[in-house]
């Protein structure tokens, strides 16, 4: 089946098995190996990725699911320049450790800071428990996806 989208701001086009996961196209097909994939039942959220500004969990959605729309992954936050303020709050507060469930961290905090301007650490916290970490004990995660929030805001002027 053909499909096309935009990811990571640029126009893709190919043949797709109707069968075949996101999580499967993004990694086998196109090597954006960034999406993580570590349970295949959506309980860990490794592989979240942006579909249209949503996160979703790549791992449950069909690639053929992606036709028409606009796809962000890990790879796609950064520019050349700079690391998105959110990257950019995870490093600097030291939220990963070993780094597996940090691209569906980051992608699944910045759709939240979008729709949460001034969240508490219980927003925080609440949101993310469809992302499974098993190293930090979450509390450098939530002290990053505060300041990411902030960040990006101001980066904004709100």
């Amino acid at each position: 089946m053909k499909i096309s989208f935009v990811l990571n701001g640029k126009p893709v086009s190919l043949d797709v098995e109707p069968s075949l996961l996101l999580c499967d196209l993004l990694r086998e097909t196109l090597a954006l190996t960034g999406t993580h994939v570590g349970c295949d039942t959506s309980q860990c959220g490794a592989c979240v990725v942006h579909v249209d500004d949503c996160s979703v969990k790549s791992c449950t959605l069909l690639a053929v699911a992606v036709d028409g729309t606009r796809v962000t992954t890990v790879e796609g936050l950064a520019t050349a320049r700079a690391l998105h303020p959110m990257q950019q709050a995870f490093h600097e507060n030291h939220g990963l450790q070993c780094g597996f469930c940090t691209p569906g961290m980051l992608m699944s905090s910045i759709e939240f800071a979008e729709r949460h301007p001034n969240p508490t650490e219980a927003d925080v916290r609440h949101w993310l428990e469809g992302n499974l970490c098993r190293c930090t004990g979450y509390q450098n995660i939530v002290t990053s996806v505060l300041r990411g929030t902030a960040a990006m805001h101001a980066e904004k002027g709100v």
